[in-house]
């Protein structure tokens, strides 16, 4: 999934250009916090097996596990991949990172809003006049760890980042978006930082 225009530019609309960003509710966190959730609901059943002498699990025999020190080693692991799963899903569920990007030429202001963990700062926003936009800059840099992001430069502000965390953007997107941004803006594209 990717950062997209949520529509298509209408006559009405094309004061506005709005862009989602996609949180933690990407198909790759999904995928691992069910494998950790049935990983450590394994092992925390054997761990459990091995300490009752009962088979609480449909595969395996995990009675004949000795439980120390074996049986509470599994059962450490279980309980520990159990609170990994936990905030995996509560991350998911509370959409980490997720927002949008709006660059509105009606009201003269750009808007950044990311959504964070609850507590007093759930919502993380970041407004400015559309004057105070300096450039959009493109950062890619390749090899181990790759980063493929735009960044909004604003006077007085620095860089704000405008893609997601986490799977870098294809490199055409990423410099189709820059591009599209930086002319509705009226605002010049900075090279790439390798």
């Amino acid at each position: 999934m990717t950062n997209s225009p949520v529509t298509e530019p209408s006559p009405r609309q094309e004061s506005v250009l709005r862009y989602t960003v996609l949180g933690s509710r990407r198909p790759s966190n999904y995928f691992w916090a069910t494998a950790v959730s049935i990983g450590g609901l394994g092992f925390f059943l054997a761990g459990l097996s091995s300490y009752l002498h009962r088979n609480l699990l449909p595969i395996g025999n995990p009675i004949d596990l000795v439980f120390i020190p074996q049986g509470i080693a599994i059962g450490f692991y279980g309980v520990a991949a159990l609170l990994l799963a936990t905030y995996l899903w509560l991350a998911i569920a509370w959409d980490i990172g997720g927002g949008f990007n709006e660059f509105n030429k009606e009201t003269g202001f750009v808007r950044i809003f990311r959504w964070g963990f609850p507590g007093k700062n759930r919502q993380i926003e970041v407004s400015c006049p559309i004057s105070d936009v300096q450039a959009i800059k493109i950062v890619i840099k390749e090899g181990l760890n790759p980063k493929r992001a735009l960044y909004l430069k604003i006077k007085g502000r620095g860089e704000i980042p405008l893609t997601r965390v986490g799977t870098p953007l294809p490199l055409a997107e990423l410099e189709t978006q820059g591009a599209k941004i930086a002319s509705f803006l009226g605002v010049p594209v900075e090279g790439l930082s390798f």
